[in-house]
């Protein structure tokens, strides 16, 4: 196997329609990203995972895909793609693509070619209909909406959608098929299995092309009423058993975490989300609003010094508990929520939050504009389906890269009023340019604790972790070589530990050491080499 890489890289998360507009339209693209390769590989990450870039009709932001093998226009063509691969793999970066593999666009021509028939599909049904008519179904947790929806077309009868009406969901059957609802098909059935071929030919397209790998959205949704979720597993084992063979050095890397149900993972690594409460303990203060499902708590890294790691320490133990090296993938931000700078939290405390999310150990995800300290920004307009609960405004951490000082902040020439969203509109907003000049800004430490984290193998991902305080300061020893230490709270934090004798602080910000008693002032950090 020669996907060793993933465990040691360093993610980029790019939400296209926001990063560079190379064209003057308003909404970024993939020459702009060519564009900004270099600033990519001056920052030291080694992948790109870019959310979906495939045709689509763009009602929930391109993750409703109505030709999952063709670049939407909008981005440009499979041939800007192409040359994007090559560039960016001149600068040993990857790509790896967002592969909504649960539903389509009701645009895909798979959907309209069912929805225009009288009955079902005679190779079987590539989504799920039924003729008679729903109950009352529980509403989704998000939208507050059914789950079924009429037919708008000839073919009588109601589709199952996974979240917008839009988005129909691809039939890979019902794990458990009671009497008296035929329209359950088995996951042998003649659809689903056409759906799995489907899936292997869409994989197989990009990867033969230079793509690296998939994050897959809602991985686990496939298989319906499954409990479990074993039928789904069994469903991705397949399709990494035909990887292994024919693109062995490609990963698979779930929306979640895989569900632990024994025999072999096919996934290569889990990804905890900002939503869920392992990495919402640690950063969602709230101000981005708070998901039906939530129990709000203060965050661990923030300035009152009120929030616990334990939701977090607890979750990664589980998550390693019977594969101690398994990759975990840990993001500063992303496409669904907030960013690491919301709210009150200020360009000041950022350094302990990257502090430990560069070597905690994780596969560390930067999201765009997290490197710079870009603020979530409240208020923010709906666009392409962002606000899909009242409580749950996503555009306001999609607006657009802030580059340079001119205008529209260099991420386009297109007036204020045609951009994809609006730029942040404080003129002390950070830029890429302005924290270049600067070695002490964010992007700076940024770049630092990714080159410190390359050269030192004791803060990646294979060595160990003993932690050696969960509270205020957390600290942690990797690899029985280096301790780390940050304190995320405004007041002083101090740690007493023999080894702390002869230490060398390699890399931190108000620290200070006398004997075997550390101090951090607030919001400090620092990275120490153990006398041994």
């Amino acid at each position: 196997m020669t996907t060793d890489w993933l465990a040691d890289a360093v993610f980029y998360e790019i939400y296209p329609q926001s990063y560079a507009d190379s064209n003057g339209d308003g909404i970024g693209d993939l020459r702009g990203v060519i564009d900004h390769l270099d600033h990519l590989a001056w920052l030291g990450v080694d992948a790109i995972w870019f959310n979906p870039l495939f045709a689509s009709p763009f009602v929930d932001a391109g993750y409703d895909v109505s030709d999952y093998l063709r670049v939407a226009p909008r981005y440009g063509t499979n041939d800007d793609m192409f040359e994007l691969i090559a560039a960016a793999g001149e600068r040993g970066i990857r790509i790896v693509l967002d592969l909504v593999a649960g539903h389509t666009s009701t645009e895909h021509e798979w959907f309209q070619t069912e929805l225009a028939a009288s009955g079902p599909h005679p190779d079987g049904d590539r989504y799920v209909w039924r003729t008679d008519p729903p109950p009352a179904p529980p509403v989704n947790q998000l939208t507050g909406v059914p789950a079924w929806v009429p037919s708008p077309g000839p073919r009588p009868g109601w589709y199952l959608k996974n979240f917008y009406d839009a988005q129909p969901a691809l039939n890979f059957g019902w794990a458990r098929n009671p009497d008296g609802e035929p329209w359950r098909d088995a996951v042998d059935a003649p659809g689903p299995q056409r759906n799995r071929q489907a899936l292997r030919d869409i994989v197989d397209f990009w990867l033969s092309r230079g793509v690296a790998g998939f994050r897959v959205d809602m991985a686990f949704s496939l298989v319906k009423d499954d409990p479990g979720l074993s039928e789904t597993v069994a469903l991705w084992r397949e399709i990494r058993a035909w990887l292994d063979v024919t693109h062995p050095d490609a990963v698979l890397i779930p929306e979640g975490s895989e569900p632990r149900i024994g025999g072999a993972r096919a996934f290569h690594a889990d990804f905890f989300l900002v939503i869920l409460a392992e990495h919402a303990c640690l950063f969602d203060n709230g101000f981005a609003g708070t998901l039906p499902f939530q129990v709000h708590q203060p965050p661990f890294f923030d300035a009152a010094g009120e929030g616990s790691t334990r939701p977090f320490l607890d979750g990664w133990a589980r998550a390693r508990h019977d594969d101690a090296e398994r990759p975990i993938m840990l993001a500063s931000a992303d496409h669904d929520f907030d960013r690491l700078a919301c709210g009150p939290r200020t360009a000041e405390q950022l350094g302990a939050a990257w502090t430990f999310l560069l070597t905690w150990g994780s596969i560390p995800c930067v999201y765009y504009g997290d490197e710079i300290g870009m603020r979530y920004l409240p208020g923010m307009p709906g666009v392409e389906g962002a606000i899909c609960n009242p409580g749950y405004n996503r555009a306001g951490c999609r607006t657009p890269m802030q580059w340079d000082g001119t205008a529209n902040a260099g991420f386009s020439t297109a007036a204020a009023d045609e951009l994809y969203l609006p730029i942040d509109p404080d003129p002390d907003r950070p830029t890429v340019a302005e924290q270049l000049d600067d070695p002490s800004s964010t992007l700076h430490l940024v770049r630092d604790l990714i080159r410190l984290r390359r050269e030192t193998p004791a803060l990646r991902t294979r060595a160990s972790q003993e932690v050696v305080n969960d509270g205020y300061p957390f600290a942690y020893v990797r690899g029985g070589t280096h301790l780390v230490i940050v304190n995320p709270r405004r007041d002083v934090a101090s740690l007493t530990d023999d080894r702390l004798r002869g230490a060398t602080v390699l890399f931190g910000s108000r620290v200070d050491i006398e004997g075997d008693t550390l101090t951090l002032e607030g919001f400090g950090y620092a990275v120490l080499a153990l006398h041994t």
